[in-house]
């Protein structure tokens, strides 16, 4: 039985005023200095992702101008499919506060590692709890249509760890533990029933300076 492998890569860093922000799933820009910056990644990545592979990006702007600068360092341009159910975490009213705003608006005890925990649900939004179980209903409907081939999903942090969530049979408290970082990549295998976790947060290695 052969594996269906999924690639995510996380976008690259958004500009500086949304860092400043709770953005969760507003569309907002790439920072143009980093696209600069992190030329090592792009290339990296465009190397280090199978040929020929099926790509995915979310219905936010960011994930495909982060494909389209892996294209640039080397990847061969491909057709980039739009699943809307692996964007970030609608977090409803509370989008666009200052994280002291939002530190204000919860309800609950936050997680350890996360602004909120995992079962916040704010007004007019979702908890990741409930991120949690929409991320893997595309995951596994990606994976039976694509059996034993190559899928690349340009997504997010928060639809990352939930992969890896509903990858490994973590709870969502749990799950908020992994640190995603921008342009990483974590690999997921399917053979069968069964899912299998081949890495997390792969980045390029730099060499330090003597």
């Amino acid at each position: 039985m052969t594996n269906t492998r999924i690639f995510l890569v996380r976008h690259a860093l958004v500009e500086p005023s949304a860092r400043a922000l709770i953005y969760g799933s507003m569309d907002v820009p790439l920072c143009g200095l980093a696209l600069q910056q992190e030329a090592l990644s792009y290339r990296w990545l465009a190397a280090r992702l199978p040929a020929g592979a099926r790509w995915v990006v979310t219905s936010l702007s960011r994930t495909r101008a982060t494909a389209a600068a892996i294209f640039a360092a080397g990847y061969e341009e491909a057709p980039l499919q739009v699943e809307p159910d692996l964007a970030e975490q609608h977090l409803g009213e509370w989008q666009g506060l200052s994280h002291e705003a939002f530190a204000e608006k919860i309800r609950h005890p936050p997680h350890p590692f996360w602004p909120h925990g995992a079962d916040e649900k704010p007004p007019g939004g979702e908890s990741f709890s409930e991120m949690v179980e929409r991320v893997a209903l595309v995951l596994e409907r990606l994976a039976a249509e694509t059996p034993g081939g190559d899928i690349v999903i340009v997504a997010h942090g928060g639809s990352i760890r939930a992969s890896v969530a509903h990858a490994m049979g973590l709870t969502p408290h749990q799950a908020l533990i992994f640190s995603i970082k921008n342009l990483s990549l974590t690999r997921l295998e399917k053979q069968g029933p069964d899912w299998r976790v081949a890495a997390v947060n792969e980045e390029p290695f730099t060499p330090v300076a003597a």
